[in-house]
């Protein structure tokens, strides 16, 4: 079945552009143009994405954002408002990206991709090098012996399991595994990979990039 996508955006030119690509991308979509409209959506609504601008009558995009709760629906913030402060509050509030206008029909439907891989993926059971992580049972085993794990250890392990091959700064880390609120010290994020490399032998495949984060390479993978 095809995903089903709510756009938020308040111009009705872009909202149109965006859901014939939509429609090319094979999803079906429903549009949304102010923010108290989207907040009812998210929250009584089934869909598979958010496709959130930020500059929204009523309730800006942050504002919706908030607004949503514990609904676990991902989002994916469109704006014209590119500057990197913007960018980081959208991603430390816990969206899954941020795509600057004006973007190309290609890009929206590769990074809905991507998204939507990570997301639907949750629940079924991950495989990596001799790792099976089984996220609905919170389990881990290497070479079939169970691994004991503490709970961000291993909400850890899944989103770098879930993000092969990408640089994840420490602050991403932490925004996605402990909350965007959450104050402690970058250090943790250290602690905490340090602990998953011994447990799971990851010393080669999870690697530090200097000054930024970590990475878990792919040409392990089996």
């Amino acid at each position: 079945m095809a995903a089903h996508i709510l756009v938020v955006e308040d111009d009705e030119n872009i909202a149109h552009m965006i859901e014939a690509a939509l429609t090319i991308g094979g999803y079906t979509s429903k549009i949304c143009m102010d923010g108290m409209s989207a907040v009812n959506e998210i929250t009584t609504g089934n869909y598979d994405l958010v496709l959130l601008d930020i500059m929204l009558p009523k309730m800006d995009g942050f504002q919706v954002f908030e607004s949503k709760g514990d609904n676990p629906t991902p989002v994916i913030f469109l704006t014209a408002m590119g500057d990197v402060p913007n960018k980081v509050k959208g991603l430390r509030m816990g969206a899954e990206d941020y795509i600057v206008k004006p973007f190309e029909a290609v890009e929206l439907l590769a990074r809905i991709e991507v998204v939507l891989r990570r997301t639907h993926q949750d629940n079924a059971a991950i495989k990596y090098q001799d790792i099976v992580i089984e996220p609905d049972k919170h389990e881990v085993t290497l070479n079939g012996e169970a691994v004991i794990l503490t709970p961000k250890e291993f909400d850890l392990l899944v989103f770098f399991a879930n993000n092969i091959d990408i640089a994840l700064t420490r602050e991403r880390l932490l925004s996605a595994v402990w909350g965007y609120s959450f104050g402690g010290e970058t250090r943790t994020v250290d602690t905490h990979v340090q602990q998953i490399r011994k447990k799971l032998n990851l010393y080669d495949s999870l690697v530090t990039i200097p000054r930024l984060g970590y990475r878990l390479e792919s040409q392990k993978v089996v």
